[in-house]
């Protein structure tokens, strides 16, 4: 049966979602399953939880052991199979309170700041190195594994790992299974949900739907035009960035409007405040939706562990769905952020994309994709400048190329001129101390 490294155990609902996944899989059910995390606290509350799922679920068929802090890492990982990834390093706090408040002071607003703009860059640089041991312990203990990993900023460190290390990697983001669904259900086409086909590809967050149809092959996107235009002309809501994006570039993305509104300079202007209030635009949403999921999980736990009843049904994650068809060679499809080695025709080859993968007992094979509309690869490009500009910042751990990083990032350029940029970088790499310390002049 196939051994389960989880690193970062600690984000507990989601070591429930994805491992509770595995359980729920008669091929992986069986599994030796590892946690492993740094924070003594969270990794027993998720042992104990994901203990109480596999003898409610799962007759306690897997076996679950727990790996506490650096020195046990290497066990952790030793002859894992597969490898999830949902690490954060520095936290909420001080890390991502750091990252808002900062920029606030240049007036720099985010909403989300985990992906791109300067939260995004910074989070990358502080992620990069611990991910370089990972995947050190990884070539030596459990060569042939794959890494799944789930953490932000996606692109930058998939595309890292894959570029400079010799682990088998694939980024996996749930915001490709939910884009048509949330679509269709925001524009009152419920009806054609069932049975559609769909192409989604991109970067991660921004992904394009490209083609959608219903269940007879009718092209769907006259009327998402139309019905997303009026929506967007007669009432607020949340996901009104997207619904721009398909009036002005002509197709929808797969991550929520909060993410896409920092990604460009078009939306989140300081001079322009009123467009904030015009397209809904929820500023500092990532600290309050901290704040909510923290007490939200403390409650949750407190019930769980209270009575012992957790139970789970598997989710649509891909992570259980791609360890099932390796094990057993049923082929399953995914949205893979994988390296574009041609993949994209219109975007470098160095980027790291999210396209169709198709999965097997051979692993992970990306699907051809052809050129992108003109526009959407645009789009693209402007993220993909500042993601491979912050993987060569961590590659050289050059503090001048952190400034660069910056400089190529959207809406930091937009808002910030050049000396304010460089201040800014002071700024956040002294605040972040000790995780920033490699990145040197």
């Amino acid at each position: 049966m196939p051994k389960i490294t989880f690193m970062g155990a600690g984000s507990t609902v989601f070591a429930r979602n994805v491992l509770g996944d595995c359980m729920c899989t008669p091929a992986l059910r069986d599994s030796e399953i590892a946690l492993y995390d740094i924070d003594a606290q969270r990794l027993k509350d998720s042992e104990v939880i994901l203990n109480a799922i596999n003898a409610n679920i799962n007759d306690s068929r897997a076996s679950i052991t727990a790996w506490l802090g650096e020195e046990n890492r290497r066990e952790a990982l030793r002859g894992a199979d597969f490898v999830v990834n949902a690490i954060q390093v520095g936290f909420y706090d001080p890390c991502t309170i750091i990252d808002f408040e900062i920029p606030k002071k240049y007036g720099l607003r985010q909403t989300i700041a985990d992906t791109l703009g300067i939260g995004g860059i910074m989070r990358a640089l502080r992620t990069i190195p611990v991910l370089e041991d990972f995947a050190r312990d990884m070539e030596e203990v459990c060569p042939d594994a794959w890494f799944l990993n789930y953490t932000n900023p996606m692109a930058m460190l998939s595309g890292y790992l894959q570029r400079y290390t010799g682990v088998k990697t694939v980024g996996l983001c749930h915001s490709v299974q939910t884009c048509s669904r949330d679509l269709l259900t925001g524009l009152g086409m419920e009806d054609k949900l069932e049975g559609r086909r769909e192409f989604i590809a991109g970067i991660n967050h921004m992904g394009w739907l490209l083609e959608i149809y219903d269940k007879d092959g009718n092209d769907l996107y006259p009327e998402i035009r139309i019905r997303a235009a009026k929506k967007n002309a007669s009432e607020k809501h949340s996901d009104m960035v997207r619904y721009e994006y398909i009036r002005r570039f002509g197709y929808y993305c797969t991550e929520s409007s909060e993410h896409n509104a920092e990604y460009n300079p078009l939306f989140i202007k300081s001079r322009y405040p009123e467009m904030i209030e015009r397209f809904n635009i929820p500023l500092d949403e990532y600290p309050r939706r901290c704040i909510r999921q923290i007490a939200g999980w403390e409650k949750e736990r407190d019930d769980i562990l209270k009575d012992g009843r957790v139970t789970h049904s598997r989710s649509n994650e891909y992570a259980s769905y791609i360890m099932e068809s390796i094990t057993t060679g049923s082929i399953y499809k995914i949205g893979g952020n994988v390296l574009n080695t041609g993949l994209i025709d219109n975007l470098p080859s160095d980027a790291c994309v999210e396209v169709p993968c198709l999965v097997d007992n051979m692993g992970i094979h990306p699907t051809h994709v052809g050129r992108l509309p003109v526009q959407l690869a645009g789009l693209n490009m402007t993220n993909i400048n500042a993601q491979l500009m912050t993987i060569e910042a961590a590659r050289t751990r050059k503090i001048e190329s952190i400034y660069q990083a910056a400089m190529l990032e959207p809406h930091t350029a937009a808002e910030l001129n050049i000396d304010d940029i460089v201040r800014l970088c002071d700024e956040l790499i002294a605040a972040h101390g000790s995780y920033m310390a490699m990145y040197h002049r």
